[in-house]
């Protein structure tokens, strides 16, 4: 159809400026508002100090002992997974995913050792949906030394956090069914070198599976900065790669065509973020940070970026490295040490709520529309294209996103039916993407388009 209506309307609005600003607040979906309603501080408290009670998490510790160690705590996970699937009946497989890391190819593993991942994996409900996300932790901890792995480490913030915000979605959304596959993970090895996410994203891609989205949740616990006392218990920061790590040569072309460096997939997620999940978190939002991760830092959701799925991390805005990567002491009347008295439960419950609300908003969501294109030509109109996706929810018709180009966040939506527009817009003053939108306007994620002639 032709947009004659739809674009008059559009040119009587003023384009909104500001960047934190959309033009139509998102509206909230009942059934996950009540699932956002039974995410608990209390819960994610309990998760934390059994986690800090098996003494260590050191990926190198104990596999053997019930009560100390990483192979006690991946063990109670798993257990904890089985439990969430026998209360809710939800078809969920529960798996402990070992891998081998041998002496010579990290320096933080001396010997030969067999790791462990452990997966709860809530199957779709449509078979012809093909698509997978995913959201992790990290269950091992450490003290100073990250060799000693004998030594207490709690753990508690780093990440036990990140580990229990990952077993309180899985207790929540076990009990409803979504089209597409949802994986919940507890990771081994992330401060020995990011091993188990690398084991769990090379596996994905060697198997080719359908990894729309990978929220890494890593430090989520504190708000409270070391050094200047500054608290922040309203924010979380998202991290996102710019350029993308597994970027083709056929990929550079196009980024560099479009000028797109602020559109990767991974920045497209914390867009959807951002945008579906503060209107149910009453205040707490969402930073976009537009680097990887910190500096000179890195986190799990690293090599998802390496082998090309789209990933993000969700750390706390305000880090204490007193209490981080420390061996419990006290030094000159101040205390060192991971412990889950300084974890802010309300504030992880927070995180919690934007993780479930992505995940739910994407599994509910159709699937992303494909192979768009933006015509080449010169003039002062914007012609688009698209393609319908072949599997999951049918689409009910197309938002057209618009931001100006000094903008970080879409400004502007315009809603169509049909497989192109027409704009009044040109190329060269603003962004386009184009997303699907689903029954009681659930939202895919965002596709930038590429040149066309």
């Amino acid at each position: 159809m032709r947009l004659t209506l739809l674009v008059t309307a559009f040119l009587m609005c003023p384009f909104v400026a500001s960047a934190q600003t959309r033009s139509k607040a998102p509206s909230t979906d009942p059934e996950l508002a009540t699932m956002v309603k039974e995410i608990s501080a209390d819960s994610i408290k309990s998760h934390i100090q059994k986690m800090v009670s098996f003494g260590t998490r050191h990926a190198l510790s104990d596999t053997v002992s019930t009560t100390k160690g990483i192979g006690a705590a991946r063990r109670w996970v798993a257990s904890k997974f089985v439990q969430f699937r026998k209360q809710s009946g939800a078809n969920m497989t529960v798996e402990l995913d070992p891998f081998e890391i041998t002496p010579g190819r990290n320096a933080r593993v001396p010997r030969r050792v067999t790791m462990k991942n452990v997966l709860g994996t809530l199957k779709g409900t449509d078979s012809y949906d093909d698509r997978v996300l995913l959201i992790s932790g990290h269950l091992d901890s450490r003290a100073s030394d990250v060799m000693d792995s004998v030594i207490t480490a709690p753990g508690a913030n780093d990440d036990a956090s990140g580990v229990a915000v990952v077993l309180e979605l899985a207790r929540i959304m076990s009990k409803h069914k979504f089209p597409c596959t949802i994986i919940f993970m507890a990771v081994q090895g992330e401060e020995q070198g990011l091993l188990g996410a690398r084991h769990m994203a090379e596996k994905l891609k060697t198997s080719k599976v359908n990894l729309i989205a990978m929220l890494n949740n890593d430090i989520v616990g504190n708000s409270i900065a070391s050094e200047t006392g500054d608290k922040n218990d309203k924010t979380v920061r998202i991290f996102s790669e710019m350029i993308p790590a597994a970027e083709s040569d056929d990929d550079k072309k196009i980024r560099e065509s479009l000028k797109s460096e602020n559109d990767s997939r991974s920045r497209q997620l914390v867009r959807y973020v951002k945008e579906v999940g503060e209107p149910y978190t009453k205040g707490f939002t969402v930073t976009m940070n537009m680097r990887p991760d910190r500096f000179l830092r890195g986190g799990d959701h690293t090599p998802f970026l390496q082998n090309g799925f789209a990933a993000v991390r969700f750390t706390e805005y305000n880090e204490n490295f007193n209490q981080q990567h420390q061996t419990l002491r006290t030094e000159n009347g101040k205390e060192y040490g991971d412990l889950p008295k300084f974890v802010d439960y309300s504030y992880v419950a927070n995180v919690a709520k934007l993780n479930l609300v992505t995940l739910a908003s994407l599994a509910k969501a159709p699937n992303s529309p494909q192979n768009v294109k933006m015509k080449v030509n010169l003039d002062n109109m914007t012609y688009l294209t698209w393609e319908a996706p072949k599997t999951g929810p049918k689409p009910k018709g197309y938002n057209i996103l618009l931001r100006e180009t000094y903008q970080p966040f879409w400004g502007k939506k315009i809603f169509v039916t049909d497989l192109k527009a027409e704009l009044p817009y040109s190329k060269d003053n603003f962004f386009f993407a184009v997303q699907s939108v689903g029954e009681k306007e659930f939202l895919s994620q965002a596709v930038m388009p590429v040149p066309a002639r």
